[in-house]
């Protein structure tokens, strides 16, 4: 398909929901008629809704993962709730490739599940990681209808990385945050120090998409409003010390650059290498942290600290598991109950945090951090199929729909790429996932149309 003058093409290739010109809502349900005409409105709702505070995780005494429903939970129940009745009442409809993307991955849950050591326990696990993975990300490929749905939701990613970014620069300098070498100085946001990658995510995908705007949008007044989201996003991800997260947005970033233009990436490379010593070096407060976390990247090998020692016997024990149960695994949720008769013995029995809010606690170490071991010895090779298939085809939708010069399109491989990268050393938990799991829908929305035509429309082409 070609471009023609004057004619605009949407973001989703596929049609937008045929309706009478002449429906109106009734009078005493415009709300409900707002959201009838726009239920992007919704995703962006359960993507801000990770700003709330969660409530405490009920301690566990056994070891168990503790349950604890967020309100981002809730916004994603709700987003779910409202997607059915939009596809069942024909005023929504997912791409048609859908099915391609998710349904693999559905049915190798449903038989791990099926084949697990303790069904009871993974019944809970069944239900979370369908709703991650599946029924979320469905719901938002359903309701995002067009270019302008799409904005909306990425303009809601951003702001509440913006919100988490200046709550965590805050908790910096007012020595609020989460404990780190004894001191106050790490950012973690709304989250607490329960979830410390939290922030560095939020903040992360943010900075990946104001990055793709400041890059590819048309529109000269969005460029200095993303630079400035960015350089905040930017401070927030280097203050909550997550060196994961950093190797993960750098990469992604990386990847972005090089797409739209190698040159580009060349220079900008060069001008953050001058920024980051004139930065670190100018700063003052909390310079000796900030080089130490870089530092110990690079020791990683020869002189682990204790988080990679355990993260190290993590994945040592979640390699057993799988090697013992390759097949299917041994059951969603059912690593901890594993654990210790495959994990070496400078495993920690629990990790630390501490903030001024929380105070001290000891955190069960409840999965391998890393969502790919966590697939493999739950799931087994059944899961971790599925999961091949769903980021597979993903990719594969954005590969032939490829647009350099679109800003979503650069957001949703800056997004694929980082959340691939980390999965490495991390996995899906914490209130954050609820935006994660979003954020696949959209770029399922993206890449799962009808057609490899283009996307952009007349009024962002350059």
């Amino acid at each position: 398909m070609t471009d023609r003058p004057g004619v605009a093409r949407p973001l989703i290739d596929r049609p937008l929901i045929d309706r009478p010109e002449n429906a109106r809502p009734e009078n005493a349900r415009p709300l409900i008629g707002a959201l009838v005409r726009r239920p992007g409105w919704l995703v962006a709702a359960a993507a801000l809704a990770i700003c709330l505070p969660s409530p405490p995780q009920a301690g566990a005494g056994s070891g168990d993962a503790a349950v604890a429903i967020t309100p981002a939970d809730v916004a994603s129940a709700v987003l779910v709730a409202a997607a059915a009745v939009l596809v069942v009442t024909g005023k929504a409809a997912p791409p048609p490739r859908t099915l391609l993307a998710f349904g693999p991955a559905a049915a190798a849950l449903g038989l791990a599940t099926l084949c697990s050591q303790d069904i009871d326990a993974s019944l809970t696990g069944f239900v979370r990681v369908a709703q991650l993975f599946v029924l979320v990300p469905v719901a938002v490929t359903a309701i995002v209808r067009d270019r302008t749905d799409a904005l909306l939701v990425a303009g809601a990613v951003v702001v509440a990385g913006l919100f988490q970014a200046a709550y965590g620069i805050w908790q910096v300098f007012t020595g609020t945050g989460a404990s780190f070498a004894g001191e106050n100085v790490r950012a973690v946001g709304t989250f607490g120090a329960g979830d410390v990658m939290a922030l560095s995510v939020v903040t992360g995908f943010g900075l990946i998409i104001t990055l793709a705007f400041v890059l590819a949008s048309a529109r000269r007044w969005v460029r200095p409003l993303a630079l400035a989201a960015m350089a905040v996003l930017a401070l927030a991800l280097v203050l909550a010390l997550s060196r994961g997260s950093w190797i993960a947005i750098a990469a992604a970033a990386g990847l972005v650059l090089v797409a739209f233009d190698r040159r580009v990436a060349w220079r900008t490379a060069v001008a953050g290498v001058a920024l980051l010593v004139v930065t670190v070096g100018g700063l003052g407060i909390g310079t000796e942290t900030l080089t130490a976390r870089a530092q110990s990247m690079a020791r990683i090998t020869e002189s682990p600290d204790q988080s990679v020692i355990d993260r190290y016997s993590l994945w040592t024990a979640a390699s057993g598991i799988w090697q013992d149960h390759p097949l299917t695994g041994v059951g969603v949720k059912n690593f901890p109950a594993y654990r210790d008769s495959y994990a070496p013995i400078d495993l920690s029995a629990a990790g630390e945090t501490a903030d001024p809010v929380h105070g001290y606690k000891r955190q069960p170490l409840l999965s391998p951090h890393s969502q790919y071991l966590l697939v493999l010895s739950e799931q087994g090779l059944v899961g971790f199929a599925g999961l091949l298939a769903l980021f597979g085809t993903l990719l594969y939708g954005l590969w032939t729909r490829r647009d350099p010069r679109d800003p979503l399109w650069l957001a949703s491989a800056g997004f694929l790429a980082a959340l691939l990268t980390n999965f490495v050393y991390a996995d899906m938990s914490g209130p954050s996932s609820v935006l994660v799991a979003i954020l696949i829908g959209l770029v399922a929305a993206r890449s799962l149309g009808g057609s490899p035509a283009g996307t952009r429309s007349r009024g962002e082409a350059r």
